[in-house]
């Protein structure tokens, strides 16, 4: 397979831990004699800097004409500390979503069993875990009128939605239940918000057209509970832009640390892989961030494409990896691993062959791991 992704790297570490997804994918195409093409461009605050645009046309354009993008993270202290600031590295993507139609966000929560220690939560509470959110993504209050007085003594935040908008993500949910433990799970605030109220009464009427699939809906305050003490009960979480944005970051507790979290966003004809973790700045050029998470998102795109033993090999691969201990200080604070260390090491796993070996000294002090 010949595919064509544009590549933005973004803000803080996204470059470092976009450099080892980009590698598993060559090891991949090495490996499977596939042809990835890459083209690099600029979104977020290093496109502010350069251009005075959060995402460029050029940016736009390639995103347009390519068959995925494969995302970093966006995001400066120079502009979140700044309430004032009119153009923010955030714009860029929520304008990408929108201009390539991605209204569904995939992630999923599955904890590596090597990790369940890393948790804060209780080994017998994660262990099993198996769920995944959709996050609905073009609208809601984040891209609602947004309005601030003369004074900057009032402001508002409009949340809206469609029947339109939530019916297509509804039907990828339910499609994506069938195929799992066939249980749907609605979040909402529907007591108190006519949005929610909306969202229940479609999802209901579209559940009818599922008759193998469980429906049921939770407030949004109980599951951010339940999602800590009872996370076994979902299979599969739906919800709005707002409510999945928070649900899902909470869910990094499960798996242990947030650089392990990769997303799809997808729409009818476009997609976008990428980790859910920010940019990170504070780690930026030091070598240490996670790059799993972006590594995993390039698996997602895989799958998206139909290579399904392709994607499983990244995931094996990865889990040789948390086995062996060649993760970065997130995950083993006592790790002489470096970003780029586990990506090579990951990448070399996929292209290995039958007489190459670990040698489990090397890796305990950190040299060298195959042969």
């Amino acid at each position: 397979m010949n595919l064509k992704i544009a590549v933005l790297s973004g803000d803080g570490v996204g470059p470092e831990v976009i450099l080892q997804a980009k590698k598993a994918l060559y090891a991949i195409s090495v490996a499977y004699d596939h042809e990835f093409i890459f083209e690099d461009a600029l979104i977020g605050a290093v496109a502010i800097e350069k251009t005075r645009n959060p995402l460029p046309e050029q940016t736009l354009n390639l995103c347009l004409n390519t068959d995925a993008v494969l995302f970093g993270a966006i995001g400066n202290p120079k502009y979140d500390n700044n309430p004032d600031a009119k153009v923010r590295p955030e714009q860029g993507l929520l304008r990408l979503r929108k201009e390539l139609g991605l209204y569904a966000n995939i992630r999923p929560i599955k904890p590596f069993k090597n990790l369940l220690d890393a948790s804060p939560i209780k080994k017998e509470v994660i262990e099993n875990v198996d769920f995944v959110v959709f996050r609905e993504l073009t609208g809601g209050s984040y891209y609602g009128e947004k309005i601030l007085n003369e004074e900057g003594t009032f402001a508002s935040d409009i949340c809206e939605y469609s029947e339109e908008e939530i019916t297509r993500i509804t039907h990828l949910a339910f499609k994506s239940a069938q195929k799992r433990r066939k249980k749907v799970t609605l979040v909402d605030k529907a007591n108190v918000l006519e949005t929610s109220r909306l969202w229940r009464k479609l999802v209901k009427k579209i559940a009818l057209q599922y008759p193998d699939v469980k429906l049921e809906c939770q407030y949004i305050d109980n599951v951010a509970m339940q999602i800590i003490t009872d996370p076994k009960q979902y299979d599969v979480i739906l919800t709005e832009n707002l409510f999945g944005d928070i649900l899902s970051d909470e869910a990094c507790a499960i798996m242990g640390s947030i650089g392990l979290l990769p997303s799809a966003s997808v729409g009818d004809t476009k997609a976008l892989f990428e980790p859910i973790h920010g940019s990170y700045p504070q780690a930026r050029g030091k070598n240490i961030a996670n790059p799993i998470a972006s590594i995993l998102s390039a698996a997602m795109l895989l799958q998206h494409f139909g290579l399904e033993k392709e994607a499983r090999k990244v995931y094996e691969a990865v889990e040789k990896a948390i086995e062996y201990k060649v993760v970065t200080i997130d995950l083993n604070p006592d790790s002489r691993f470096g970003t780029n260390d586990v990506g090579d090491f990951i990448s070399n796993v996929i292209l290995s062959k039958d007489d190459l070996y670990f040698k489990n000294d090397n890796v305990q002090i950190g040299q060298s791991t195959i042969v």
